[in-house]
């Protein structure tokens, strides 16, 4: 449970027209929130504006993804991947994510910007299998260890599948 937030198990579900988009600093303080982005999200803009983005992580989701797109985005590539996301009012929203650095005329990271669209169902059933074996793997080997974990069992998938990352995110 984060922030007080107890996950209540109750799914809303983007529409298929909906995009969620939100900004942040180079440390992931949101600077902007679209109308989507704060129905889905439960928060006021004035809660939003400020926050870090982690404020709508759910508790579900392995710490080694988020280490994953940290990694990308911090060296100046996009991310592309599913994500549960956690509402003020304990409920969830799955999405597919797209995540670009921005930067400023001298190449510099200057902020983050997230466009999260409706994901495909099926995509979502096999990712959410994944993602549990990534967060026992994590809670098995404690907290010092816990990224590690979770990302051999990701990595470990990508070498048994042949794939990268991107490519077994765009094959869901």
């Amino acid at each position: 449970m984060k922030r007080g937030i107890q996950p209540t198990g109750v799914e809303r579900m983007m529409r298929e027209n909906d995009f969620i988009v939100s900004k942040t600093s180079p440390k992931g303080i949101i600077t902007y929130g679209n109308p989507i982005f704060i129905e889905f999200s439960g928060y006021t803009e004035t809660e939003l504006l400020g926050s870090q983005h982690n404020i709508i992580r759910h508790p579900d989701m392995p710490r080694a993804a988020f280490s994953l797109a940290w990694e990308t985005i911090q060296s100046g590539r996009e991310f592309f991947g599913y994500i549960k996301n956690l509402a003020k009012d304990g409920s969830h929203y799955w999405v597919f994510t797209h995540i670009t650095p921005d930067f400023d005329q001298q190449g510099a990271i200057v902020g983050y910007t997230s466009v999260r669209r409706c994901p495909k169902r099926e995509a979502v059933q096999k990712i959410e299998p994944l993602y549990r074996a990534m967060l026992d793997a994590e809670k098995a080997s404690g907290s010092r260890d816990a990224i590690a974990a979770g990302t051999r069992v990701l990595t470990d998938l990508m070498t048994q599948s042949g794939m990268s990352y991107e490519q077994l995110v765009f094959s869901l």
